[in-house]
């Protein structure tokens, strides 16, 4: 916590700042150890003062998710829709990388608050601005899922701390008989030390490669003039 001198002007409490030292509290030390408690002693105020501001741990958390999405570059600068959402992706996985503990927090929100639907609002407008009809347009945010947000649900466990640090041998050739199209993939030597997508996976690789591959699909349903079954029966 940064100390002010006695005689030094204390600076306002407010919304925003209690947020930022929320958000820096949670890159520091995870969110999981985030408490009124420990925001308003690094605040060097009471925590009682903080209710002022945020009425509850779920209002700050909401308010801290407010502060992550407003960091996205929302400023894409592709000429063609395709262009802009990749690059709106991108940049939110940028901020996503910058405060692991956001995805987590954004999964868990059960509301969402007037800047997360900016955010959704100016996404699907993308799309429709490229082109693409309502009825596309949704299935499109079906498919997109959370890599709007620049993370997604992975099918290997991405908790480092499950992974064994060294697998026995007998165990390996357990696995390799009973599971052997698993540990065929899993074994892969062009692997990232550091993924957090499966043991040594390249998870920036993997996580463009997929978005790409979505991204293809949409420019060709685009083109063939796609719409649903449901769509095309109310015609």
């Amino acid at each position: 916590m940064v100390q002010q001198k006695d005689n030094a002007p204390r600076t306002p409490l407010s919304r925003e700042r209690v947020l930022s030292a929320a958000v820096v509290l949670a890159d520091q030390s995870g969110v999981e150890s985030l408490s009124m408690r420990k925001l308003a002693q690094e605040l060097g105020v009471v925590p009682m003062a903080l209710y002022k501001h945020v009425a509850n741990k779920e209002e700050l958390l909401d308010g801290m998710v407010d502060v992550i999405v407003g960091e996205i570059d929302t400023g894409a600068s592709g000429v063609d829709w395709k262009s802009a959402v990749r690059q709106r992706v991108l940049a939110a996985r940028q901020i996503l990388l910058r405060h692991p503990w956001a995805r987590r927090v954004i999964e868990s929100r059960t509301s969402k608050s007037p800047v997360v639907l900016e955010y959704m609002d100016s996404m699907i407008g993308m799309f429709r601005s490229g082109g693409f009809s309502v009825d596309l347009t949704h299935h499109v945010m079906h498919a997109l899922g959370s890599r709007m947000w620049g993370f997604t649900q992975e099918v290997f466990d991405d908790d480092p701390a499950s992974a064994p640090a060294e697998v026995p041998p007998e165990i390996l050739r357990a696995m390799a008989e009973r599971y052997p199209h698993v540990m065929e993939i899993a074994m892969r030597a062009d692997h990232d030390g550091e993924s957090v997508v499966g043991q040594g996976c390249d998870d920036q690789f993997e996580f463009e490669f997929a978005l790409d591959l979505l991204l293809d699909g949409f420019e060709r349903l685009h083109q063939q003039g796609w719409t649903s079954r449901r769509s095309a029966a109310q015609r």
